[in-house]
């Protein structure tokens, strides 16, 4: 399944208020000291060009609260079951709303601490504005997680080597490139992915890429795990 996130969901198809007692677990993440933190279900808030989302938007979650310096820096604690199913999509979000002809350029750099144990991956999640299409890029992953759809074989773009997989999750087509060794840092050239989609593979066509997302899609996460984004940055031309 792919992540959602405030945009893309009815909040009351979902379970009310998730963060009893998520308050101990902010204690343990380095928020004491951030410019803003929540642990409300939706909290979200806007920083130097940026949005920030907590985001649990799957059913069965437990606890998380999110914190940012800034929305290049932040992180989150999450508290979720050893169940299966996404929880959460935390998130950072940057508006790009620029047709990909248009765009001269665009590229991300991360450097994420996150756990060795649990059920997540860390993933760029970038949309079109009229949300028909979803491109997931994973630049790591852990525990039992997988992306939606079929395999359609490796390939190098952007600067890191991908195994793409094509599926449906009944809303939108998710095209998932998941990376072929774990990262914590680097930088990805997002434009000759989206050339590749369109050009290539002719999956979509002159599409306005609208968000660029970038955070931990949360399967699980018993016991409380922290998820740090060191810094981030998103620029397109």
């Amino acid at each position: 399944m792919a992540s959602r996130t405030l945009s893309r969901i009815t909040k009351a198809m979902l379970a009310p208020a998730l963060a009893i007692g998520a308050t101990v677990g902010l204690a343990s993440a380095p928020a004491s000291a951030a410019v803003w933190n929540s642990c409300d279900q939706w909290g979200n808030t806007s920083l130097n060009g940026y949005t920030l989302y907590n985001n649990i938007w799957g059913s069965g979650a437990g606890s998380q609260c999110i914190w940012a310096n800034s929305g290049t820096n932040w992180g989150v604690w999450a508290n979720h079951p050893n169940t299966g199913g996404i929880k959460s999509y935390p998130n950072s979000k940057k508006v790009i709303n620029k047709t990909i002809t248009s765009l001269g350029s665009l590229s991300s750099s991360y450097n994420v601490t996150v756990p060795s144990s649990g059920a997540y991956n860390t993933s760029y999640d970038i949309w079109d504005t009229d949300y028909d299409y979803e491109i997931m890029l994973w630049v790591n992953k852990t525990g039992a997680v997988g992306p939606l759809g079929s395999s359609q074989g490796n390939v190098t773009l952007g600067g890191h080597t991908w195994t793409v997989y094509k599926g449906n999750n009944g809303a939108n087509e998710v095209f998932s490139f998941v990376r072929t060794s774990n990262s914590t840092s680097g930088t990805v050239n997002i434009l000759p992915i989206l050339k590749w989609i369109k050009d290539t593979k002719g999956w979509f066509g002159n599409e306005t890429i609208g968000d660029v997302q970038f955070g931990y899609e949360i399967t699980s996460s018993n016991g409380g795990l922290n998820f740090t984004t060191n810094n981030l940055t998103v620029s397109g031309s």
